[in-house]
């Protein structure tokens, strides 16, 4: 107990005294996070829109595969890109192995079937009078699409926490394509695992806070969202 004491303490000391390497290690974890959820949300969305609202052969077979999706292993993920940017891969011209870009591809694909398979949910969810009597009203197709995502606004806004939730916290793919870099691909989970093994318990500790902040502060925002 004295052990585990004696780290909270020390955690807590290096939050309240704004260390540098925590706040450099925070802050490029939120910036990959944050691109990679943009960029997902943008494609997420009006495709799970699309796939929500229409019937179509396969249909139930496609969301079965995006739930499926949704549980993908990131080390499975991070091999995956890994083949693809690597010196002898498709992409190794590009250069994008161990940089930050390599670790949006990763964290965009872990995202996107989150996001995809609960727009799904969010807009089947809708009641289909929504869009009737957007029609009868003299809406057409892009009109009465916009009225059923503002009906789900609230359940979209929760795919996409999710989505940030399941990347902010993931370690494999990270370590695989960002290769943890200090100061420019270390990020909060990346850092965790190496100061832990490094015995640096009082670190690992403090961004484990700050991780858990960082959810308890999204979900925060989301309910102040749902109560307006």
């Amino acid at each position: 107990m004295d052990y585990l004491f004696s780290g909270f303490k020390q955690a807590c000391a290096l939050i309240l005294s704004l260390d540098s390497e925590i706040i450099t290690i925070t802050l490029i974890s939120l910036k990959i996070s944050t691109i990679a959820i943009l960029f997902s949300s943008i494609i997420s969305v009006p495709l799970g829109f699309i796939i929500g609202v229409n019937s179509f052969r396969g249909k139930s077979i496609v969301i079965t595969i995006l739930n499926t999706l949704m549980a993908f292993p990131t080390v499975v993920v991070g091999l995956l890109v890994y083949s693809m940017v690597s010196h002898q891969g498709p992409l190794g011209p590009l250069g994008l192995l161990f940089t930050p870009s390599a670790m949006i591809i990763g964290q965009f694909i872990l995202a996107t079937p989150i996001i995809v398979a609960l727009t799904i949910s969010a807009t089947q969810g809708i009641d289909p009078r929504v869009r009737k009597t957007a029609v009868v009203l003299g809406a057409n197709a892009f009109q009465s699409g916009v009225a059923i995502l503002l009906e789900a606004r609230f359940a979209l806004i929760a795919a996409v926490v999710a989505g940030f939730g399941r990347i902010i916290g993931e370690v494999g793919s990270s370590m695989m394509l960002g290769g943890n870099i200090r100061g420019f691909t270390r990020n909060i989970p990346t850092a965790i695992a190496l100061e832990t093994s490094k015995g640096e318990f009082s670190l690992g500790l403090a961004l484990g806070f700050i991780l858990l902040s960082v959810a308890l502060g999204i979900n925060f925002f989301l309910r102040f969202l749902q109560r307006k």
